[in-house]
């Protein structure tokens, strides 16, 4: 086990930062695979309102080597990097930094880790009607990856909040060429386009703990030709996914997602191939506590 009498001048630091970070799972993660494969790297979690000020001092630290990027910098921060990808300039928003000799670059791994979800739960997307409950920052990352690199024959967004959800179909439409359409979230509107759907996939908070009983989506809307993915990971298994396994219906928990792009950023810092199922191991124990101290109050 790590020390801190460990840590030296040659140790390599990455940081969550956001505000608020204290929940964040991203620290036990990262720090057991750093443990696991023997690297000289370290892990933190600054609670951070001046992001401007956050990055600057990135680059004044020489060992200061990645970051990931939570609510509410993950726009914000752009301005303040050397360069972005192309797919996340679009989109807007990146969570994560790399550090190389000084240069900042930014990307997205949530995105690309929703998309290696439902490639390895066996879900094709490509030529394939997807629907994409939300219309927030969750719900751009993972439609602009898939309209750029997984090509369903048509993307709907239902959402709550007009504008955003107007400015999202535009962007898609404008900037990706997908056959990308929206519509105002309500039982009719729900209903409707799930019976022409392929692939789920929800993007919102709804059925997050401790609401866990809480689902957007009657369980008899749901039809054996649909396939489910939700992003939210605690609980492990939500009340949409548990509807849907009764159902017969293939279903994506949400901690996929959450681990994949944990995969993604740690492999962009460090080089190394991440212990996937060490770091997977960490999230479920987690859950697997948080649950034990629920059932106990």
């Amino acid at each position: 086990m790590r020390t801190i009498a460990d840590v030296n001048s040659n140790t390599q630091l990455c940081a969550v930062i956001g505000n608020p970070v204290s929940h964040s799972l991203s620290p036990a993660i990262h720090n057991r695979a750093f443990q696991e494969l023997g690297l000289d790297f370290v892990y933190l979690a600054f609670r951070v309102e001046d992001v401007r000020s956050a990055v600057a001092g990135m680059r004044a630290l020489e060992n200061f080597r990645g970051l990931s990027v939570t609510i509410p910098h993950k726009v914000a921060i752009i301005e303040h990097l050397d360069e972005v990808a192309d797919v996340d300039a679009q989109i807007g928003s990146i969570n994560t930094v790399v550090n190389e000799a000084g240069k900042l670059r930014g990307f997205g791994s949530d995105g690309p880790g929703a998309r290696q979800a439902l490639v390895e739960g066996g879900v094709e997307v490509t030529g394939e009607p997807v629907l994409i409950l939300g219309s927030g920052g969750a719900a751009r990352a993972v439609g602009f990856d898939l309209a750029h690199r997984a090509v369903p024959s048509s993307l709907v967004i239902l959402g709550v909040v007009e504008d955003e959800l107007e400015n999202l179909v535009r962007d898609l439409k404008e900037r990706t060429g997908v056959n990308a359409t929206g519509e105002l979230l309500s039982d009719r509107s729900l209903e409707r386009r799930i019976a022409d759907s392929r692939v789920l996939i929800h993007a919102t908070p709804i059925g997050m703990h401790p609401r866990e009983d809480a689902s957007l989506v009657p369980p008899e809307w749901m039809h054996a030709g649909l396939a489910v993915m939700d992003i939210v990971y605690n609980p492990y298994e939500t009340r949409l996914l548990k509807d849907a396994k009764a159902r017969g219906i293939k279903t994506i928990p949400g901690i996929e997602m959450f681990v994949n792009q944990a995969l993604l950023q740690f492999e962009a810092w460090t080089g190394e191939r991440a212990p996937r199922e060490v770091m997977k191991r960490v999230v479920l124990d987690h859950l697997i506590r948080a649950g034990s101290r629920a059932e106990k109050r």
